[in-house]
């Protein structure tokens, strides 16, 4: 039983690490932007199935990554210039930009459905079914592609945002983006950086994940969900909150499997965060 109930803990550990990449992309572009980027779970599912695609022509999954982060890249700064930014000059409502963001996401998951299949489908990468041991908890070499990239990506991001001068410049704009206007640092190229990093980082969680998991062309909004959820409990901003949450609660769900169902252990899940967004709707990790 105790051997059990590690292996959930470490296999919640392990997708909780990968839904904290998207968690914490996230989180960069809404804190920065203030727009509610469903989108993104698009983004996330684009991801998935270029590297797939790439992976199906022999490209090395590592390759095939890096590949995908790019493409998602410019994928996003599409959404960006031709979406976004043009809302934004005819002084649209949020509520407007969530549903062209919707309607993005549609497209992106229907177009991926048409090109590839909407039913699952593995990585053909002979590997990743390889298993390593440690004590009495297994784990296979797909699931150490997850957590590795996981720990590193959310290392790189935190150096970033807090060591560097175009760190500085998000974190000023996402602050007070009127007197970042003011001041000339001009947000509207702010936003594209962030939606630059935050496109490549969930193409890479996309890949990895589907790499662990298989891929489907609609399971990217569940994803996005969990992860929306480990952004605001965690504290809007906040992108250790937003990574710290998002394992703490595939972790929960996991745990749980031991004395509920697998449908129970995610209704769980929600009402806590229903009940912690009552206790503390500012987040665990919120600062002023």
């Amino acid at each position: 039983m105790a051997g059990f109930l590690l292996q959930l803990l470490a296999d919640g550990l392990v997708t909780g690490i990968g839904i904290g990449l998207v968690a914490i992309s996230f989180t960069l572009y809404y804190a920065t932007t203030g727009t509610f980027h469903v989108a993104h779970a698009g983004l996330y599912t684009l991801g998935a199935y270029m590297a797939w695609w790439l992976t199906t022509m022999s490209v090395p999954f590592a390759l095939a990554c890096i590949a995908a982060a790019a493409i998602c890249l410019l994928a996003g700064l599409l959404v960006q210039v031709l979406v976004y930014d043009r809302l934004d000059r005819t002084d649209a409502s949020p509520l407007a930009k969530l549903i062209a963001s919707l309607g993005v996401l549609y497209v992106l998951q229907n177009l991926v459905a048409i090109l590839f299949s909407p039913d699952l489908l593995q990585f053909p990468t002979a590997w990743r079914g390889g298993v390593i041991q440690l004590g009495e908890v297994y784990l296979s070499y797909a699931q150490l592609v997850v957590a590795g990239s996981g720990l590193v990506i959310f290392a790189a991001l935190m150096a970033f945002t807090r060591l560097t001068m175009a760190g500085t410049r998000i974190r000023a704009v996402a602050s007070n983006p009127f007197l970042a206007e003011i001041t000339q640092l001009r947000p509207h190229r702010v936003y594209l950086m962030v939606m630059a990093i935050a496109s490549a980082i969930v193409a890479v969680a996309g890949a990895a994940i589907g790499f662990d998991q298989a891929i489907q062309p609609y399971t990217g909004i569940l994803v996005l969900l969990v992860a929306t959820i480990a952004v605001i409990a965690g504290g809007i901003g906040s992108i250790t909150g937003a990574f710290v949450i998002s394992i703490f609660l595939s972790v929960l769900q996991n745990a749980t499997l031991v004395v509920l169902p697998g449908r129970w252990s995610i209704a769980l899940t929600f009402a806590l965060f229903i009940a912690f967004i009552v206790i503390r709707p500012r987040g665990l990790f919120a600062h002023r």
